[in-house]
Order: C-alpha cells, then structure tokens, then sequence
C-alpha cells in the first residue's frame, strides 16, 4: 500500500485513531522521523512553537506520556504548564468542564489531557477553542501511544504493510490495543490479539482482528509481538486465578518468543510487570525496542503539536 502523505492534518484535535486517514498518519510518522533529528544535535530545541502555551492536563497517574509530553513542548520552544489533580481545585469538587474553562480562559493554544474516563478529550474537543490532544481515556485511546509503536516498528522493519503484529495480554482493559488495532490496520498490517478469555472483549473481532486464547498461535510467525501490562487497579479483582499461573500460560518468555519470526521486535507500552506479562531476559535482550519506543515519543509528541499547530511536515530545525 503506497501512501502519499497529506500536507496538513485537518482537524485542530488529536483524541484518537479514527478519525485520522492513511496519508495524515503517513504524515505524523514522517514529521516524527524529522522531529528524531533535532534529539541528535547538540542544541535539542526548535523554535516551531515559540508563542504557543500548552497545559498538561493529566487527572491520572503518568510518567513517560506525561515527561515525553513536556520534553517535546521544551524542544518545540512553548511554553508549558503542567496541571494534576493534587493541589487544585479537581480536589474540592471542581467538575471537568468548569476546570477546563478556567484553563482556556488562560487562553492556551493546546490542551494535552489524561482522564480516567473513556471520551472526556473527546467531549472537552467539542467545547473548547484550544487544541485538545487525548493522552490516554480511560480503557479507550492512546492515540499518541500507537503512533509512536508504528514510528518504531517503520523505522526498525522498514513498513507496516503487510507485517503481522500480535498483541497480548489485558486486552479489556488497555487503552493502547484499540489505538494500535485501528492505526496498523489502517495502514495494511495483520494484527493478531490474544489473552485469557475474561481479558478479551468480545469487539477484538469486530475490529477485524484474529483473536487467539493460546499465547503460542498468536506469536508463532509474527514480525513484531508486542505485550500489555496486567492492570489490576481497572480490573477491581483478578481476572485469571493467579499471576503465577497468567505468567505460566501468557508472558514473553525466551522459549515462547523462538516461536515468533526471526528478528522479531519486542514491545511493551510501560510500565513493565516484570515476570507477570514478560521475562527479563526477554524485556532487555537485543529484540526488545522497549527503550526505543520511548525515545520516539518524544518525537512523535513533538509531530503532533507541530502539525496541530499548522506545521506543514517541513518542520525548522535552524
């Protein structure tokens, strides 16, 4: 599938997949390679958002979105202010919305939001002039997450079309599968889910996936296996009778990954259960891109909010 890039992205909001067609990810994934650049020079700063404010707004807990978020808003030279429910006003009863209308009555050019419920970026996009960016809703989207697992596998496989990636684990409850199923899909890779049956929702088929309750038919021939953490804190009780037992039927083990294709790449989202979901030796052997992909985050972070703010794919590296 050959995809010529579009020039600009259309809307002013980025809150999921969907709406995103072939050539605007193209176009995401191909701003991202030159945002990695600028990480290389000696100086890792732009002045493509001089001017430009950015709240990040991030009512759930966060380390690497969140850090790669406010890196990318330094290297693009805006001005960024970062906003928790600790210490405000979330904490004496302050709904969404009057919290983000007090925020855009700041007048910020974007709005890059975490929240623990499914579709809150996409009703805030709805009702505020700034640019909204979804860092993750609830089990729902990523939408960030996925584009940055592509720019790793494209820059390390050379494609996405016609790859065959599997995803295992706590399918129910990630809000990285439904990003990544739409965006590899989208862009002609086969994707293959798998998990224990009280962790996979019944619309991984209706998406179009090839759906797997061994671990083993997933991964066997796949390019890229990329594995989902165990969240128990969605979950309310355990799905599956003992983590001990989830590791001896569901983790990455070497033995396990011998199954998959030669050279296949390693993947996990973070944060890593180590023996739980995956193997040591398997998180940190010479097929793992775990690092690699948050290293491009922060490109992929830098892309969108270049391009959101009317970046044309040819962004200032001077």
């Amino acid at each position: 599938m050959s995809v010529a890039p579009a020039r600009r992205l259309r809307g002013k909001d980025l809150v999921g997949i969907d709406p995103l067609t072939a050539p605007e990810i193209q176009l995401i994934l191909d701003t991202a390679d030159e945002m990695a650049k600028i990480a290389e020079r000696p100086i890792k700063k732009v002045p493509a958002l001089r001017g430009k404010t950015v709240v990040n707004l991030f009512l759930e807990p966060s380390t690497r979105t969140r850090f790669s978020f406010e890196m990318a808003e330094k290297r693009l030279s805006a001005d960024s202010l970062s906003f928790s429910s600790s210490g405000t006003s979330v904490e004496k009863g302050e709904t969404l919305l009057d919290t983000a209308r007090n925020l855009e009555a700041m007048q910020p050019d974007f709005i890059v939001m975490r929240h623990r419920y499914a579709g809150s970026p996409h009703w805030l996009a709805k009702l505020l002039k700034s640019s909204v960016i979804n860092a993750g809703d609830g089990a729902h989207e990523h939408p960030t997450q996925a584009l940055l697992d592509a720019m790793t596998i494209r820059r390390r496989l050379g494609r996405l079309e016609g790859l065959t990636v599997a995803i295992v684990g706590d399918l129910e409850h990630s809000r990285v599968v439904r990003s990544n199923v739409l965006l590899l899909q989208r862009m002609g890779a086969t994707v293959r889910v798998a998990g224990p049956p009280s962790l996979v929702p019944a619309q991984m088929e209706a998406m179009g996936c090839e759906v797997h309750h061994r671990m083993e038919d997933a991964i066997a021939g796949a390019d890229v296996v990329m594995m989902l953490r165990i969240q128990l804190e969605r979950q309310g009780k355990m799905n599956f009778p003992t983590v001990r037992e989830y590791y001896d039927f569901f983790a990455l083990t070497p033995e396990r990954l011998r199954l998959a294709k030669r050279g296949c790449l390693v993947m996990h989202p973070g944060p890593m259960n180590r023996g739980v979901e995956i193997d040591s030796r398997v998180a940190d052997g010479p097929q793992s891109v775990i690092l690699e992909q948050v290293t491009n985050g922060v490109a992929v972070r830098m892309a969108v909010l270049y391009l959101l703010a009317g970046g044309n794919g040819e962004p200032t590296a001077d």
